[in-house]
This record gives structure tokens, sequence and C-alpha cells, in this order.
């Protein structure tokens, strides 16, 4: 029957910063100093450390990757739909006549300056747009699976 091995004995010094952090982590855990520092050289040492660190990282990227996809598709709706609205006004929009195109550009400032002042509020407090549209596309689906006895 073979004896086993002792733990060996190592003497540091550690800057006193690192000391003290040492030591409020072992008391917060519970455990010994020597038990704290034998675990983090045994995971700066381990092979695995860099394949583990490497892995969070790139799943981090991964769900960059996904958020940014979402931007684009979703600037890219924004974008058609402006668009769309625009060309759909320009064409259904009547030409007006002198005297009726001021009133209406004084009336367009007077409603330019409502608008922005409640997007400020809507940005600032209401809720998004694409909430409400997957909120009543949520009430939508409820409402269908009721009717069809689900």
């Amino acid at each position: 029957m073979t004896k086993s091995s002792r733990k060996q004995r190592l003497s540091v010094y550690l800057d006193p910063a690192v000391m003290n952090r040492l030591a409020e982590h072992a008391a917060r855990r519970d455990h010994s100093r020597s038990l704290v520092a034998e675990a983090a050289i045994e995971s700066f040492l381990s092979p695995d450390a860099a394949e583990k660190q490497e892995a969070a990282i790139t799943k981090r990227l991964d769900q960059l990757d996904r958020r940014m996809t979402r931007l684009e598709r979703d600037v890219g709706i924004a974008v058609e739909s402006l668009a769309v609205f625009i060309k759909y006004w320009v064409s259904t929009m009547p030409t007006l006549p002198e005297p009726a195109a001021q009133a209406a550009r004084a009336k367009a400032g007077e409603r330019y300056d409502q608008f922005v002042t409640a997007l400020g509020r809507r940005l600032a407090k209401g809720p998004k747009l694409r909430q409400e549209i997957s909120e009543d596309m949520n009430d939508s689906e409820h409402q269908d699976s009721r009717t069809r006895g689900e």
C-alpha cells in the first residue's frame, strides 16, 4: 500500500493589497487562504483555462453577433417602412394653390413641433413600437387559439 503524497510547503511574497484580497475572499468563503491560493494556482496552470476563457469569449461574441443581426434587420425594416410611407404620401398628396400652401406650411410647422414633443415623451417614457407590436401579436395569437378551441 502506497502512502498518499503529502502537500508540499511553498512560501511566496505577495503585495499587501493582494494579500488583503486573498484574506477577504477566503473569509467570505469560509476557506483557508492556502486553499484559495492553491485553487487559484491550479486554475492558472490548468491547460483548460485558456480554452474555457476562449469558449466564454466566443459565446459572448456569438450573442453580440445575434444582437447586431437583429439590429440590422430592425433598422432595415424601419428604413423600408419610412420609404414606403414617403412614397405613398408624396404620390397621394395633391398640390395646393399658393394661399392654401402658405397656411398648410404654417400648420405643418405646428404639427411638426407637436410630433417632436410627442416623440421625445415616447422615447423617454413610453413603450417602444416593437414592444407594442409583439404585445399585439401575442394578443391576436391568444385570441386565435381561443377561437380554435385550443
